[in-house]
């Protein structure tokens, strides 16, 4: 028992030391090219425990006195597969050459003499792991069965005065089937800036001795410490906004601490407005003021008369203009008559029901009060049978927005969690897709024209400015020498609406050039060029749709993914363009929520992704951008405990080829 607490300890010592490792270079916050599959091979020590006992080594030799324990170093080597479809989870396979031979502790023989045993017992394993990087880091764990075919069984055996004896041992178990576990960390090496990429892994595992006996005689088993270092080669894919950068940039720089790269997109066509058929999510939640259990004055309540002619699809007739970024007024007046929607729902479908859940903060009485206003509400308004409505009381809610410790912009936590939640299992009021594990209900259908839609803007590209620069500022100028300056910015990206740009102009050539001051006040310029021309085409259609997170949440629940994958995906048509825009609210820190912004929008991309693929799908284009709580740039205000909950959304458009 010594042994294995010692060869724990060790496990444990470089476990510990592969996390620091990892941890302190993470504040080096380096973006390297991340490849999907990677391939290399590995090299290791076994360091291998014996236990249980063993006596009879084959038919023709049995030594006179039982070996108990043991121990050796032995080499271990193996060609690997790895695949990374994300930051955090993995798989990878090895198939190794694994020998876990040793020699037993010595022990005196019936003629007081001393004797050894040694063997070199080794295996051709195939060892698949889950792998997976719990800080999105370098650092990574990882675990799986292990299968291993016996190739070598050989052993020698030595007593004092008598001939060494040689052999195979007998009863060899050709196939066995135990686990592994283990850490490892992936250490760069190759520049940051290329699409191979190679790594240096130093990693350790345990192997268990469960399942891993290797003789059908005794009861001798092997577990082993394993600790080596592997190299690793992956390839990673062109970024998809290489394709989009429309002029070469040239540079001009007066000094240049670390360089930024700066590119322009910009469409080849200004459309001026577009008709488009948005599907809008109806997020399941009513929210409530401080210290007030009555449903709020900005819900729309109907008195009886006017609820028996409420229909939901009147609220797709009134249109105002601000399809995007005009505060979406008309999604908020939708949102506002969610219990007239649900009421009608519930009159149309006779057999559904509902559960409403009220969340009050450290008052789950307080909390079913709220729920049983809206109950009242449904029943007397909309004549709901009162069995069909239950209701619950809560402190928090299922997924609350303050987290246990938490102190920053409590208020407006809290405010997100003072609310009534809104579940069924009738397919009538759910979204479509997902069943009863989507927590939204059923969206509602808008159409109405965009006048300001995203493929319209010039997006200036400004890489690294987050980490390089105090600030950066675009100057734009004209043929005939005007100049219009935006800025300053201090993220790495933004955009200007195209025929903000133009003006009055029908179309123009302008001159683009980025100055940015770095954190110790040196000056950067860079310069590059677009054609802009606007044109009108009003038979051109589009398509919008939304998927809404919980808060501080990069990751698409699983019905959002069925949704993506079966219901927007199909629509796409080939050639066509594809518009994914992430968003945050204003809760938290600004770098933290455009980056967070980020991972929603890639996130949805990359599932689009593989439908366009598994439909066999080709030349479709994205744009895709993270915004984070960009006002300027925000679907709604976040005034409103609602809007803040809308504005924690991925938007994807469909444009048509042109």
């Amino acid at each position: 028992m010594l042994q294995y607490s010692s060869a724990k300890q060790k496990f444990t010592t470089v476990f510990l030391a592969l996390i620091f490792i990892s941890v302190a270079g993470q504040s080096q916050k380096i973006k390297r090219p991340q490849p999907v599959w990677w391939f290399g091979e590995s090299v290791a020590a076994n360091f291998n425990t014996y236990q249980g006992t063993t006596q009879m080594l084959n038919s023709s030799l049995t030594v006179p006195t039982a070996f108990h324990k043991g121990d050796g170093i032995k080499p271990y080597a193996s060609l690997l597969t790895e695949y990374r479809p994300g930051k955090r989870w993995g798989g990878m396979l090895n198939i190794a050459y694994d020998n876990r031979g040793g020699k037993f502790d010595q022990v005196i023989a019936p003629c007081d003499c001393p004797a050894n045993l040694s063997t070199a017992i080794s295996y051709v394993t195939i060892e698949p792991s889950l792998r997976i990087a719990p800080f999105a880091s370098a650092f990574y764990v990882f675990a799986g069965p292990t299968i291993s075919f016996n190739v070598n069984k050989s052993f020698t055996y030595t007593q004092e005065k008598q001939t060494d004896r040689r052999g195979d041992l007998s009863n060899i178990n050709k196939t066995l089937f135990s686990a592994q576990a283990g850490a490892g960390i992936d250490i760069p090496v190759s520049s940051k800036t290329s699409l191979t990429q190679m790594t240096v892994s130093p990693f350790v595992s345990f192997l268990t001795n469960f399942g891993h006996d290797p003789r059908t005689a005794g009861s001798w088993s092997v577990y082993t410490v394993r600790a080596g270092l592997a190299l690793k080669f992956g390839r990673a894919k062109k970024s998809a906004a290489t394709s989009t950068i429309i002029n070469p940039v040239t540079t001009t720089t007066a000094v240049i601490e670390k360089d930024v790269q700066f590119s322009v997109r910009a469409p080849k066509v200004v459309p001026l407005n577009r008709m488009v058929k948005e599907t809008f999510p109806l997020r399941n939640s009513v929210f409530f003021n401080q210290s007030s259990s009555e449903i709020p004055a900005r819900y729309v309540l109907l008195s009886k008369t006017q609820a028996k002619l409420f229909k939901e699809e009147q609220l797709q007739q009134t249109q105002p203009d601000n399809l995007y970024r005009g505060r979406s007024a008309r999604q908020m007046a939708v949102y506002h008559n969610i219990l007239n929607i649900i009421g009608d729902r519930l009159r149309s479908n006779p057999q559904s029901a509902v559960t409403l859940t009220g969340s009050s903060d450290k008052n789950p009485t307080e909390g079913k009060l709220m729920a049983e206003n809206i109950k009242q509400y449904l029943v007397n308004g909309f004549g709901i049978n009162a069995t069909r409505i239950t209701t619950e009381g809560r402190d928090k809610p299922v997924i609350p927005s303050e987290q246990p410790g938490a102190t920053n912009e409590l208020t407006l936590l809290r405010e997100g969690d003072r609310r009534v939640d809104i579940t069924s299992t009738s397919s009538a009021l759910l979204m479509q897709v997902g069943g009863i594990t989507s927590p939204f209900l059923r969206p509602v259908q808008i159409t109405a024209m965009q006048t300001d839609q995203l493929d319209s803007h010039v997006v200036f590209n400004t890489e690294g400015a987050n980490e390089s620069l105090k600030s950066w500022s675009v100057a734009v100028t004209d043929e005939q020498g005007n100049i219009q300056h935006y800025g300053p910015y201090t993220q790495d990206q933004t955009s200007v609406p195209g025929k903000t740009i133009l003006g009055n102009n029908t179309q123009g050539n302008y001159k683009i050039t980025m100055t940015g001051e770095t954190k110790s006040g040196a000056t950067i310029i860079k310069e590059s060029s677009v054609s802009l021309v606007k044109m009108d085409d009003p038979k051109q259609e589009g398509l919008r749709y939304s998927v809404l997170f919980d808060f501080d949440k990069s990751k698409t629940i699983s019905a959002y993914e069925n949704f993506l994958t079966d219901i927007v995906t199909p629509l796409i048509p080939e050639n066509g363009t594809v518009i994914i825009h992430g968003h945050t609210d204003i809760i938290g820190e600004e770098i933290y929520n455009h980056n967070l912004s980020h991972e929603r929008a890639t996130g949805a991309q990359q599932i689009i992704e593989r439908g366009l693929s598994a439909a066999g799908k080709k030349g479709v284009k994205f744009e895709t951008s993270g915004f984070g709580e960009d006002t300027n740039m925000a679907p709604f205000e976040n005034n409103l405990a609602e809007e803040r909950f809308y504005n924690r959304t991925v938007i994807i458009d469909i444009i048509p080829a042109k």
